[in-house]
């Protein structure tokens, strides 16, 4: 009787050796599909962020062309998609449709075609970029997630809060009469020639990133290499300098000496003097419409690769009262963009006029202090939001 129930029990064994086979067959390939379906989505991720920053590189690229005017709209449609040209996505370039840059007043919109901003450009202040949906395909969990699966994404960049910390200005002052304040359009005596001094021995300049000509020629070419605020107190620079302020200023213009290069301090892509900020502002958008710019509003520059906007210039405020003779320190009020309309005259230094801009643009580089001065309303710079 026991040897009959240990055959029965034998058998029964031998008869299971199959159902074993199959379960670890389904479950190798279960173990598969759940590998194939990590890489799959891993993959996803991964092209998802990818896109997401070629999304939030073109936003920034066309929020930093906002300039209150029509022509700051078509180049930040143009800046959003030449950036997201240089992306690659899933091994081909990405591409969006110009009617996928769109634009608004506010950052929860409505957000409006490139036409309908035209109309609106006093009051853009975000670009908002639409990647539409581009297929990924699968490579292993094509039961599970189909041969295919779209990805996207969007951004929205856009001008910043107030700011009153600033880079990249020029070491020159514009004069606030104590309390007399600048009216948009208008154009000042931003450093007045021999004989128009503030008080005795100064003119105007300041010495932030040294107290040498040199230091003043490199610093009106390029800009402030220090970062300050409203309300710093900064030295000044006694004499005329007249060399050095015009050579570095007139870099802006296509003008070279004092040792300056186009390659290190390019010219503005408009060098035609005598306009205004809006005939300016109008050239570039005739250029940018591959339309002839008005007559006597656009002059190429001669040398060097140009750079737009190089005649906009940050130039810190500061009260008559703060100057005093001969080498001083002041402090500087706010801050203030200003339009180069002359380059400086030869000779031994000649006025500077600029035409205060006074309307909400973007600025290079800046920040917001809280324990700082007075904020600039109309300076921006520009911002990732979402």
């Amino acid at each position: 009787m026991k040897r009959t129930c240990e055959r029965e029990s034998l058998k029964e064994r031998r008869g299971e050796r199959g159902s074993v086979l199959a379960i670890s067959t389904f479950g190798m390939l279960a173990f598969l599909l759940a590998t194939g379906l990590c890489i799959d989505i891993s993959h996803f991720y991964l092209v998802r962020g990818e896109l997401q920053n070629a999304a939030d590189a073109a936003a920034l690229a066309g929020a930093t062309a906002l300039n209150s005017d029509d022509g700051g709209i078509t180049k930040a449609a143009d800046y959003a998609i030449e950036s997201l040209n240089k992306y690659e996505f899933n091994k081909k370039g990405v591409t969006i449709p110009r009617s996928n840059v769109l634009f608004a007043k506010n950052l929860n919109g409505p957000y409006v075609s490139e036409t309908t901003a035209k109309g609106q450009a006093k009051d853009i202040r975000f670009v908002q970029v639409v990647i539409p949906p581009a297929a990924v395909s699968t490579t292993f969990a094509a039961p599970v997630l189909g041969a295919a699966r779209n990805v996207t994404a969007d951004a929205t960049a856009g001008m910043s809060v107030s700011l009153n910390k600033f880079c990249d200005w020029i070491p020159l002052s514009a004069i606030d009469s104590d309390g007399v304040f600048f009216v948009p359009g208008q154009t000042y005596t931003i450093r007045a020639a021999p004989g128009n001094k503030v008080s005795p021995g100064n003119y105007q300049i300041l010495a932030v990133d040294g107290p040498g000509g040199k230091d003043v020629r490199e610093s009106l070419a390029g800009g402030v290499k220090n970062c300050v605020g409203a309300g710093s107190i900064v030295p000044t620079k006694p004499g005329v300098t007249a060399g050095p302020v015009r050579q570095g200023l007139n870099t802006r213009f296509g003008d070279y000496g004092g040792g300056l290069d186009a390659d290190d301090y390019p010219p503005d892509e408009n060098v035609q003097e005598d306009i205004n900020y809006q005939q300016y502002l109008d050239a570039q958008q005739a250029i940018d419409s591959d339309k002839t710019p008005a007559s006597g509003t656009f002059e190429s520059p001669n040398r060097g690769v140009p750079t737009r906007g190089r005649r906009v210039v940050l130039i810190p405020i500061i009260r008559e009262s703060e100057f005093d003779n001969g080498r001083d320190d002041v402090r500087i009020d706010r801050f203030a963009a200003f339009f180069l309309q002359t380059k400086v005259d030869n000779g031994n230094g000649g006025d500077i006029k600029a035409e205060y801009i006074g309307i909400r643009t973007v600025v290079g580089r800046g920040g917001f202090d809280p324990s700082g001065g007075a904020t600039s309303p109309e300076l921006t710079i520009p911002v990732l939001y979402r």
